[in-house]
């Protein structure tokens, strides 16, 4: 059985939770509620584009500016997996079998401040720049039980003997007798029951300072510092493999079982990391019309603390070998987020109407992840953005965007708790302004994946794994000049 006892150790040592908003692999782009009532924000003057346009704030009016974001966001990561092994489960003998995942953030604060003084403005971000929520997979994964249902078919039948010949002696048939009948015993299924859930939370809080070089030309520096908090909690706990002698309707209640416990897990990883990110932008009016506007975000070197606590019995430990590496107590793994450098212009043709474009690209393939996972990329993430905002009057403000991700995954870098589907995004809503400092912000965002399934070819024939996501965002934001 030492091929079930290393299957275990692989099956939690796959657990991963993404982001569960928009942007690339690792980052939250949506910092905001306006973000959400309008996404494309690369190139807008104000508060709530501190993010995406850091030196656009330049060009705010003296004094505070001050913008209170909450989000609500739920998401869910659903796996229908195919195996001809399946069948044999004893409480669902059929295939495809369905996982389904369900990620929730209920509040995701954010916090954008800015104080301008002449040509000067000093400023700070506090937000979920990555995760944001947890995932929990109540029955397990695909993954989990083709793997399982596959080491036992491989395993099994040099146990059969042993587990018939108790039931077999127990009905009054002779040792003898009983040994010949139990050789000829075949495989009949098993159960098996599992559990993952992770949870994932990187804040942010970025500190910088904006000068304007001429009247229409301002530029950025700052830092982010990222603290990364994780949790990953998962057990895998056989249950008992099924066999029959040929005989069985001569010798009824002669079924064999043997009991798996022992080569089970249960793990509780808590990870700890802090990074920081350098931040660069500029901004240029070109004329009353035209804004253009870029921001360049390094690298962020990341390693994750690992506190783990784990139930292993002897024999699984003896095969653990560096497959528990991940999530080894006191280790440090990689888990860098990628550098971005994004772009955007805003176009006004009257007072009342902005036109918003803009386009992000992750240097995904640069930033490493344990076991050099980046290699598994093929293409870096982009994405492309547009949206317009209307001020019907002074009071009412009202908009609408899109926004289409594109990554560039091989089929190996998918698994069951982190994979990354290409989108299209929409988001609307409106903004409120009941006086001429107070402002407030009312969006939705709901994202559209697209569905991807893999293949994989294994000894008991052909898995697949059909991939579906779903996203949406409320948000609500409060802004305030003073």
């Amino acid at each position: 059985m030492k091929q079930i006892r290393t299957l275990f150790l692989a099956m939690v040592s796959t657990l991963a939770v993404g982001t569960t908003q928009a942007g690339g692999l690792v980052t939250n782009s949506n910092q905001n509620a306006a973000f959400l009532r309008q996404m494309s924000q690369d190139g807008i003057i104000d508060i709530t584009g501190l993010y995406f346009n850091p030196a656009g704030t330049a060009f705010l009016s003296d004094g505070w500016h001050v913008s209170l974001n909450i989000q609500n966001a739920k998401q869910s990561r659903d796996i229908t997996t195919d195996f001809p092994l399946f069948q044999m489960n004893q409480e669902k003998p059929y295939t495809p079998h369905k996982f389904e995942g369900d990620a929730l953030a209920p509040v995701i604060p954010s916090i954008q401040l800015s104080y301008n003084h002449k040509r000067w403005s000093v400023n700070a971000n506090f937000s979920l720049g990555g995760g944001g929520g947890k995932c929990e997979f109540d029955q397990g994964l695909g993954s989990f039980e083709a793997a399982y249902s596959g080491a036992l078919l491989q395993n099994v039948p040099a146990l059969l003997p042993t587990m018939l010949l108790p039931g077999l002696i127990s009905a009054g048939i002779p040792s003898a007798y009983a040994e010949q009948i139990a050789a000829t015993g075949q495989y009949a299924g098993y159960t098996l029951n599992s559990y993952m859930k992770g949870k994932q939370y990187y804040f942010g809080l970025s500190l910088g300072a904006t000068y304007k070089f001429m009247d229409n030309l301002a530029g950025f520096v700052g830092l982010r510092g990222v603290y990364a908090t994780c949790n990953y909690n998962g057990f895998v706990k056989p249950g008992v493999a099924y066999s029959i002698p040929a005989m069985a309707p001569v010798f009824p209640g002669t079924t064999g079982k043997a009991e798996l416990a022992n080569y089970g897990i249960d793990l509780n990883c808590d990870q700890t990391g802090f990074g920081v990110t350098p931040i660069l932008g500029i901004d240029y009016k070109i004329n009353k019309h035209w804004n253009v506007a870029a921001r360049y975000e390094a690298e962020t070197k990341l390693r994750l603390k690992n506190k783990t606590e784990a139930d292993v019995p002897a024999l699984v430990a003896a095969q653990a070998g560096a497959t528990l590496a991940q999530f080894a107590d006191g280790e440090k793994v990689a888990a860098n987020i990628p550098g971005i450098l994004s772009a955007g212009a805003q176009y006004s043709p009257i007072d009342e109407v902005r036109i918003m474009a803009g386009w992000h690209y992750y240097f995904d393939k640069a930033a490493k992840q344990f076991n050099n996972k980046q290699d598994l990329i093929d293409k870096n993430t982009q994405e492309f953005s547009a949206g317009v905002e209307w001020d019907i009057n002074k009071w009412v403000t009202v908009s609408g965007s899109w926004q289409n991700t594109r990554y560039g995954l091989d089929d190996a870098y998918m698994s069951d708790l982190s994979f990354n589907l290409s989108n299209n995004m929409i988001g609307f809503g409106v903004r409120v302004n009941p006086t001429e400092r107070l402002h407030i912000d009312l969006g939705y965002m709901h994202t559209f994946y697209k569905d991807k399934t893999v293949e994989t070819i294994t000894a008991a024939g052909i898995k697949s794994d059909k991939y579906h996501r779903s996203n949406r965002v409320f948000g609500l934001g409060v802004n305030v000049d003073f």
